[in-house]
């Protein structure tokens, strides 16, 4: 797609949706139908379905939520940039964006937004990475700008996987491991081997010292 599409008069947009929530996906569509220029060609609702969407169709942009039920969305992302490099993916969430915005843009996502964002800022971060740039947030990259202008060393939960952090995260929220497997389609079993390798990554001893790393990082809420 030429850097023109973006622009009045140019191409047209072609968006998938994959969101397991159908009043987002609507959403979603009901402000794209506004929007010149830009149409949305599917949709999927978890994230087998969203790489199944995407090798079928020849489309420019991807919103992806970071949350789908059955797999993170940071994996599907993986997955998709294998197998179509030049599609552009969007993340969306409702996590705060210095929770997943770095881990997303290193998986290959275009740009990361959250799902509370305003409809034009919506708009013009499909049309920015529709045309090959990437898109942050101009809080995200005053975060970002923050991060490396500290001269500290690498936090401890950044040797985490996508999967321990977001185990990490939950537990945090004060969410139980049944809860967890449940929320993410998981066996109890593979979810307590989460929680126990992150504990050992960060050498922590139990729930209460992790949710207290959390709180200090400002990991959550």
């Amino acid at each position: 797609m030429s850097k023109s599409a973006d622009k009045a008069g140019g191409k047209t947009i072609r968006v998938l949706i994959a969101d397991d929530h159908a009043i987002v996906r609507e959403g979603l569509k009901q402000i794209l139908a506004d929007t010149p220029n830009i149409v949305v060609e599917g949709e999927a609702e978890n994230g087998l379905s969203a790489v199944q969407l995407v090798r079928g169709c020849d489309s420019n942009v991807l919103l992806l939520d970071i949350s789908m039920p059955d797999r993170s969305g940071i994996e599907v992302l993986k997955q998709i940039r294998k197998e179509k490099p030049a599609l552009a993916v969007l993340m969306l969430s409702m996590h705060r964006e210095d929770q997943y915005a770095v881990r997303s843009l290193k998986a290959g996502a275009s740009g990361y937004l959250n799902k509370q964002s305003a409809p034009a800022e919506l708009v013009n971060a499909i049309r920015q990475v529709a045309s090959g740039r990437k898109y942050i947030s101009p809080e995200l990259a005053q975060e970002l700008a923050n991060h490396v202008s500290d001269d500290h060393e690498e936090v401890p939960h950044a040797c985490l996987s996508d999967r321990e952090f977001q185990t990490l995260t939950m537990i945090a929220s004060g969410m139980a491991v049944s809860q967890i497997a449940e929320e993410l389609t998981l066996s109890v079993k593979t979810v307590s081997m989460y929680r126990s390798r992150l504990l050992a990554k960060m050498k922590l001893r139990h729930n209460a010292e992790l949710t207290h790393y959390a709180i200090k990082h400002k990991l959550v809420d």
